[in-house]
């Protein structure tokens, strides 16, 4: 039986008139998987509900933020109290200081972070002292890591395998677009060439270490180490841009995991608690280029917001609490398990709390190139039945899941029932 969808047709067909297709962030609209999307009216644990009273099962989670599940008690306690003493003071203020020590105690490597209020804002402000710092124009970036909406990095390559990079949306100049040299994940040579090519311009290179916005492609740790020898070679600045991945395994980021120390790190998601936050971290001798020590310009009215850093602050202070990691470890393992022992061969990725499905017999890529338009066609055309069955998913079959503290070993198991209700 379809769930009534009545108010949120109502709305969507509303906003429609109001809004850009309806929503604030496009894959919202549900135009790949097709239907209405639902309107939420609230959220608790690993739980939402829409304005019809629809009940849904979530392992999308605000796309990767909520961790700890949606309206986690101490989260809903810090935010409710830093609200009561007001909600943004443009000023300096405690809370600042007590998630800088959080964050540069999970990124060791590291020594100044800078608060933004997004992951957009925080790559632009780690190009941008990249490109200060050295006195270089280019950035190399890879194909099937997304960076956020930053002008130079929405490009996509050339014919060739080491390309300057091309205008990926209306709006960027191709002049823009050009200060960017896009290359292939997981292939050394292809890397290499482009710093023999390229690297006395290069300023900054950036990747996912773990790419999580273009499915899930886990790069090799020699690739990543290959990567980090370039740099170090050529004096680029590197850049881990772990705004998905940054406290998703452990209390610190997916490069210390692979052995791997970057130059900067671009953190969000998580490190905002569900409210928006993001932070640049790095090595003194570059953050403190960054105004007011330094000639590279960045500022904010809503960085550092006292109740947004006070969401990050419970957030983390949970997470470093024994046994998070190990609870979110067991959820992905009994996925995996599960998935396999359902799926009759289908695939599946996943790393941590961190899943992306496949649904072919072939293994998952770890090359945006790779990846099979038909594959993600079938994700799509299954989508709406899992979705009348009370699974919400992210609604793209190019977007990762994701499992929190507040799911249990049933919620993982009513997942893969749905996903594969023949295997019962």
């Amino acid at each position: 039986m379809k769930p009534s969808l009545k108010t949120s047709e109502a709305l969507f067909e509303k906003a429609r008139g109001r809004m850009p297709g309806g929503v604030s962030s496009p894959v919202r609209a549900f135009g790949k998987v097709g239907g209405v999307p639902r309107y939420i009216a609230k959220a608790a644990g690993p739980f939402l509900w829409d304005e019809d009273g629809n009940q849904l099962l979530d392992f999308c989670l605000a796309w990767g933020p909520n961790i700890l599940g949606h309206a986690h008690p101490a989260v809903v306690e810090a935010v409710v109290e830093a609200a009561r003493n007001g909600l943004a003071f443009g000023t300096t203020h405690r809370n600042e200081v007590a998630l800088a020590d959080l964050v540069l105690e999970a990124f060791p490597e590291h020594q100044l972070v800078r608060f933004v209020v997004s992951g957009t804002e925080a790559v632009a402000t780690a190009i941008r002292l990249a490109r200060g710092v050295t006195g270089r124009p280019l950035t190399l970036k890879f194909t099937g890591c997304y960076h956020g909406h930053v002008d130079s990095l929405l490009v996509k390559a050339g014919s060739g395998v080491v390309t300057q990079g091309l205008s990926d949306s209306k709006g960027v100049p191709e002049g823009l677009a050009a200060t960017t040299v896009v290359v292939p994940l997981d292939d050394e040579a292809a890397m290499i060439s482009a710093f023999d090519q390229y690297g006395p311009k290069l300023a900054a290179a950036i990747v996912e270490p773990l790419p999580a916005n273009n499915g899930l492609l886990q790069q090799r740790k020699a690739w990543l180490e290959t990567l980090r020898a370039q740099c170090t070679k050529h004096g680029t600045v590197l850049v881990f841009d772990e705004v998905i991945n940054g406290f998703r395994f452990h209390f610190g980021g997916y490069g210390r995991l692979m052995g791997v120390t970057p130059d900067l790190t671009t953190l969000g998601k998580i490190v905002g608690g569900g409210l928006p936050v993001a932070a640049v971290a790095g090595k003194r001798e570059l953050l403190s280029q960054l105004a007011p020590l330094g000639g590279v310009y960045q500022a904010g009215t809503m960085a550092g917001n006292p109740v947004a850093l006070a969401a990050g602050i419970a957030t983390l202070t949970e997470l470093r609490k024994p046994g998070t990691y190990e609870t979110l470890e067991s959820l992905g393992a009994q996925l995996e398990a599960g998935w396999h022992r359902r799926s009759k061969g289908l695939g599946l990725r996943r790393v941590g709390s961190l899943f992306w499905p496949w649904l072919d017999a072939s293994a998952p890529p770890t090359t945006a190139e790779a990846i099979a338009p038909e594959v993600v066609a079938r994700f799509h055309q299954s989508y709406g039945r899992w979705l009348d069955a009370g699974i919400y998913l992210p609604p793209s079959g190019y977007e990762v899941g994701f499992l929190s503290t507040a799911h249990t070993p049933a919620h993982v198991d009513r997942l893969l029932e749905v996903m594969f209700p023949e295997a019962g």
